[in-house]
Order: C-alpha cells, then sequence, then structure tokens
C-alpha cells in the first residue's frame, strides 16, 4: 500500500509556438505521467488524480491547445486542431517541460493525441537511427475509453445509415451558418451539460457543480466556439488502429463498461494488438472513469507505470 503524503497541485503556463499553454503539476518524484483530457474538457478533469499520482510520480495534466485555459487561436493554415498538431505539443511538452521520459496517460480523444504523440517520439528515434532512443521520451501509454472515432471517413460505413447519412451535411451546417455558434450556445449551458454527461457517466454522482463550473469556464473565452466548430469537421486524421502498431512502447487500455459512445464491446478489439499487455474493463463506469472512480483508476494506473518504470 502507498503512504500518503502531503502534496499541492500547481497550475503554471508554458508557451509552444508563441501559444500560451496552461499545465498542472504535482508530485516532485518517481516516473513522470503526462495527462491528456477528453474534448471539451481540460486539465481539470485530472484534479481527482493528480494529488493521488502525485505521491510516486511526477504528475503533469495538459489543457491542449484551444481548450482549458490555454491559448485558443483561430484556425488557419498555422493551426490545425488535429491529432498531429496535439501530437507534436505533448511530445514538445515532454522534452522541454517534463524535461525526460514519461508516460502518456489519455481519456477518450486524449488516446489518440497520446499514441500520436508516441509515435513522433518513435519518429526522432528513427531520424536518429536508434530504436532505443524512443523510450527516452515515452515509456508507456495509457488509454481510458479511447474514442473510437465512429464518425470518421474510414468507419461511416460501419454505422446504420441513419446515424452516417445526416453527419456530412449536419457538419456543414454547423460550420458555415449561424446554426454553429447557436447550437454551441445552447450546447454550454449547466442543463444541457449535465443532461450529456448523464449518459456518459456511469456514477450520476460524480456529475456536480464543480464539473459543470470547471467545463463551462473556458467554452465561454474568446476563440472556443471556432475550436468546437473545427473539430466536430474532423473525419479524417489518425485513428487508435494506424498508431497501436507503431508503438515500441508498452500499452494499456482500462475501459468503463456502461461507456454509450465508445462500446466496451469494439473496445476489446484494442487488447488484440501485441504492445498492449492488459486491457481492463471497469463495471459500473462510463466514459470518464478517472473523474467517476479516481479510487478505482489511480491504482491501476499508479501499479502499472511503476512496474514498468522499473523493467
Amino acid at each position: 500500500m502507498v503512504q500518503a503524503v502531503a502534496v499541492e497541485t500547481e497550475a503554471e503556463f508554458w508557451t509552444w509556438r508563441g501559444h500560451s499553454i496552461r499545465y498542472q503539476r504535482c508530485g516532485k518524484q518517481g516516473p513522470a505521467l503526462v495527462l491528456i483530457h477528453g474534448f471539451g474538457a481540460s486539465s481539470d478533469h485530472w484534479r481527482k488524480n493528480l494529488p493521488d499520482f502525485g505521491q510516486t510520480h511526477q504528475a503533469f495534466a495538459i489543457d491542449l491547445l484551444g481548450y482549458g485555459r490555454s491559448a485558443k487561436p483561430t484556425p488557419s493554415e498555422d493551426v490545425q486542431y488535429t491529432f498531429e498538431t496535439w501530437g507534436e505539443l505533448v511530445k514538445d511538452f515532454c522534452r522541454e517541460v517534463v524535461g525526460g521520459p514519461a508516460f502518456f496517460v489519455g481519456n477518450s480523444i486524449g488516446c489518440v493525441v497520446a499514441l500520436q504523440a508516441a509515435a513522433y517520439a518513435n519518429g526522432l528515434a528513427d531520424e536518429a537511427g536508434d530504436a532505443e532512443q524512443a523510450d527516452l521520451l515515452c515509456q508507456g501509454v495509457v488509454m481510458l475509453n479511447c474514442s473510437l472515432r465512429l464518425l470518421h471517413v474510414r468507419k461511416k460505413h460501419l454505422l446504420p445509415f441513419y446515424r452516417s447519412a445526416p453527419a456530412p451535411l449536419m457538419m456543414k451546417l454547423l460550420a458555415n451558418t449561424p446554426i454553429g455558434p447557436f447550437f454551441f450556445s445552447r450546447l454550454a449551458t449547466p442543463k444541457t451539460l449535465r443532461t450529456v454527461l448523464s449518459q456518459a457517466y456511469g456514477r450520476k454522482e460524480a456529475i456536480t457543480d464543480e464539473l459543470l463550473e470547471l467545463l463551462l469556464g473556458p467554452a465561454f473565452e474568446p476563440g472556443a466556439v471556432d475550436v468546437f466548430l473545427q473539430f466536430i469537421q474532423y473525419d479524417h486524421g489518425p485513428l487508435a488502429e494506424d498508431l497501436l502498431p507503431q508503438m515500441r512502447c508498452p500499452v494499456l487500455v482500462l475501459w468503463g463498461e456502461e461507456d454509450p459512445w465508445e462500446p466496451v464491446e469494439q473496445g476489446r478489439a484494442y487488447g488484440e494488438y501485441p504492445m498492449v499487455e492488459q486491457f481492463v474493463s471497469l463495471p459500473g463506469l462510463g466514459h470518464c472513469p478517472q473523474d467517476e472512480a479516481p479510487e478505482v483508476v489511480d491504482p491501476l494506473v499508479r501499479d502499472w507505470t511503476l512496474e514498468v518504470a522499473e523493467r
């Protein structure tokens, strides 16, 4: 059993390609963890986990570009809200802020970001001509209810026609008409957000006023609407199944069984990849198990990462 020690969470800012990036950190010793949130969330979604991880790890939770308290520049040729962009961000964060090897821990789309960042680390090793170099940056990846990206152009045919056919038209309407900002304004309310989370969370008691406030606050910052509208059109780019074969580090997959958005039956396929050491299903938990039940998730992440770091 890990003996609890007093640790504080600190919020800091780092400049990446001219943009301000907020991150939170907790703990000064042990392996490093980089915690990566999902769509519409921020580093605050790890607020319960940081103090736990800080007892045995150096834990960092980052606000991806466009989310939380990080900068939200207008989408352009230079700024695209894609997994490639965020993968580069996390890779550079690990090198410049963490300053050494780390485990990448993601929830939802944060899993794809974690895999993309790890793949870029592998790319650096290829450029260096040394396969072992990859491990210096990414020691392992933990995936919590990975986004299956079911509206991806390569997956739409797997959905029922009534779900896949309207998607392109809806995306175009939201992106190119006043409907988009109006839709966002209706979504960004405590009542609507609570309804959405009630679908996604297995443990409803975890949906607190504090959580709603933390998620909604950044939604009213300049640029938040543009970030939202660009990402909901993002139906291409990498899938987890594209990136998993590129991993040169071990992977742990955790999955809340009550997730209605990313069904555990489909998620189990990730457990078949040779680099995935364990696939652990979590009864009673939904799409964000780290927020619903940190007492369940944190020991699994802690023990696995400590074991891998000691190899």
